[in-house]
């Protein structure tokens, strides 16, 4: 088949990114005898300048990693947690339904530097200063804007101009020719004097105080209580302070794994949307999922499509960091075998998860009443037990990703690497987005709003409960099979473990090699709730890339799914690398042309 670049190959490491700076920071790193952690760290920080509107400084990051040492998968945890003021109380007493999906009190404990640096000091090899000179070297010289940057600043100009003006005074004069942010490499610069210590972690710990216990803990608490206009339509100061940022830091865990088809595959716990993966290839096991010159057939689209949505099903009614989830129950090959007799030959429109253990599943009764669908009109959900055929809207969304109030319906960034040791990790950093939460003045940067994660209903698994995670959509990927070990991952929201899907069935069961795999045609449902606000979803829809061929889609549209055809070339930007005992492999997504792969 096609494909857009080579697969790169090579033995002395590879960075592939979603922007082609950070992947090249990464890379200097490998060359300067720094391992997969030391360039991880470099590239992200390199993409909270260079991408903004995808992550920054006050966003998250999860990984999933091994080490040359250890091969049992780990997980960094860079999540922040709800601050202790942030109850359903204080928000249902605002008048709220949802938390917004923009404004302060959207706003988790940022996670991005705490768990970035922890990794650095427990797995990296150089100093704080060596990987953070490179993102300090382009927010103070510049950088060239992504395109979409200006689109953005176009979208939410009305809102930097008369409600948040600190955003304003950064943003509003960027155009996409150079740009740069001397106020963050400013932040940067003064945590480095005063990360001093005797030893390297000493000073990676110092400069972890700094942040979460110093100037930056201040900044954020004084800022936090100016109420700033949100998504609501209303002004609200945030509950975010800095005895919140003292008292939290990042930490490591167990990943989740399951065992498919010969491989392993790790993830984040279902605090994240992670195990969703799993289920996903859990119900596919023992399928018949064809390909033909690197393009699926109508069956294995719609086996994978209806697996999605009973998978994310399950993540709405039982996954989240609020309540205890039946994990073991959910990934197991007979809850797997249970639910794959609801899959038939044609699209089914309703809600339906399963009942681990017998447990009666509870979705939020926010669902139960009708909400705006993805296309911009009105659907009716179908939930258990409702009837009535769902009207659907068709025809290309016209929405744009991001409102004139702020409200982003998820994208981020995403990095992995390998090195010549064995090292690997997959992160996806997210959140701090320049256009969702006011800037905060001499820091160069905004906070979160991954707190619209949470629902305003107690007694759920994803329920808003302070010092608990938000159900996040990210979603980093690890899997091996012994002799290999392959580190994979995409930006995307609801849709990360749905193209990472398409990625895995194009590697395994199409025997596609990384390159093509991402190249290959993607799909994605959107049959159940977004994470996002205002939480909408719309029965039956899948979106496609129309390069599955007129006839797969002419098939799918007669077994009952929606379909919007989204172009050619439109959905995903994974990039993926590749460890077999010391030969190294990457691959990364032409669609947008910004993600690049780099190695030797």
């Amino acid at each position: 088949m096609f494909t857009t670049r080579p697969e790169l190959t090579g033995t002395h490491g590879m960075v592939a990114s979603t922007h082609w700076l950070a992947s090249s920071a990464g890379m200097a790193v490998l060359e300067d005898d720094g391992n997969a952690f030391d360039a991880a760290v470099a590239a992200g920080f390199v993409l909270q300048v260079v991408e903004p509107h995808l992550n920054g400084p006050g966003g998250e990051v999860p990984a999933v990693f091994v080490t040359a040492a250890d091969r049992t998968p780990r997980v960094l945890c860079g999540q922040g947690v709800a601050p202790a003021g942030a109850t359903v109380e204080h928000y249902t007493g605002l008048g709220l339904d949802l938390v917004p999906g923009s404004g302060l009190l959207a706003a988790t404990i940022p996670g991005a530097w705490d768990g970035w640096l922890l990794l650095l000091r427990d797995h990296g090899t150089k100093r704080l200063a060596d990987v953070l000179k490179y993102a300090i070297g382009y927010a103070r010289s510049g950088f060239p804007l992504p395109t979409r940057v200006p689109a953005v600043l176009d979208a939410v100009r009305d809102l930097f101009t008369t409600h948040w003006p600190t955003s304003g005074e950064q943003w509003l004069g960027a155009t996409g020719d150079w740009f740069t942010n001397p106020a963050l490499a400013d932040t940067w610069e003064r945590l480095l004097a005063e990360a001093t210590g005797p030893t390297r972690e000493a000073e990676i710990d110092a400069a972890r105080r700094a942040w979460s216990q110093g100037f930056v803990a201040e900044a954020v608490d004084e800022f936090a209580r100016r109420p700033h206009l949100d998504d609501s339509g209303e002004a609200h100061a945030g509950v975010l302070t800095g005895a919140d940022m003292a008292g939290w830091s990042a930490s490591f865990e167990d990943a989740v794994t399951a065992e498919v088809g010969g491989w392993t595959i790790a993830k984040c716990g279902p605090w994240s949307q992670g195990p969703a993966l799993l289920q996903q290839l859990r119900l596919l096991d023992g399928a018949d999922l064809s390909y033909a010159d690197g393009v699926p057939t109508a069956d294995t689209v719609h086996l994978a499509l209806e697996a999605s949505k009973l998978a994310f099903a399950d993540r709405e009614a039982w996954y989240g960091d609020s309540a205890e989830v039946p994990t073991a129950t959910l990934l197991s090959p007979a809850y797997a075998a249970e639910r794959r007799t609801l899959i038939t030959d044609t699209a089914s429109p309703d809600l339906r998860p399963g009942s681990p253990d017998g447990r009666t599943p509870a979705l939020p009764r926010y669902l139960s009443t009708p909400q705006a669908s993805t296309t911009g009109d009105a659907t009716e959900p179908r939930l258990p037990g409702t009837t009535g055929e769902p009207t659907v809207a068709t025809g290309r969304p016209t929405d744009p990703a991001v409102s004139s109030t702020g409200t982003t319906r998820g994208d981020t960034v995403h990095i992995d690497v390998t090195d010549r040791w064995g090292n690997t990790i997959s992160a996806t950093p997210s959140g701090g987005w320049l256009q969702s939460s006011p800037t905060i003045p001499g820091l160069g940067f905004c906070l979160g709003s991954r707190a619209q994660m949470f629902w305003l209903e107690p007694g759920l698994p994803a329920s808003l409960v302070p010092g608990r995670r938000p159900r996040t959509t990210l979603s980093p990927s690890l899997a091996t099979n012994g002799a290999e070990t392959i580190a994979f991952g995409t930006p995307g929201g609801d849709s990360q473990d749905q193209w990472q899907l398409c990625f895995w069935l194009a590697h395994t069961a199409g025997g596609l090699d990384l390159q093509a795999s991402i190249d290959a045609p993607a799909w994605h449902s959107t049959a159940f709730p977004s994470s996002f606000y205002p939480r909408t979803f719309t029965p039956n829809e899948a979106q496609v890339e129309s390069r599955l061929g007129q006839s797969t889609l002419d098939q799918l549209s007669r077994r009952g799914h929606k379909l919007v055809d989204m172009g050619p070339w439109a959905l995903g930007r994974l990039s993926a690398v590749a460890n077999r005992e010391g030969r190294l492999r990457a691959a990364a997504n032409p669609r947008g042309m910004q993600g690049y792969a780099v190695g030797r």
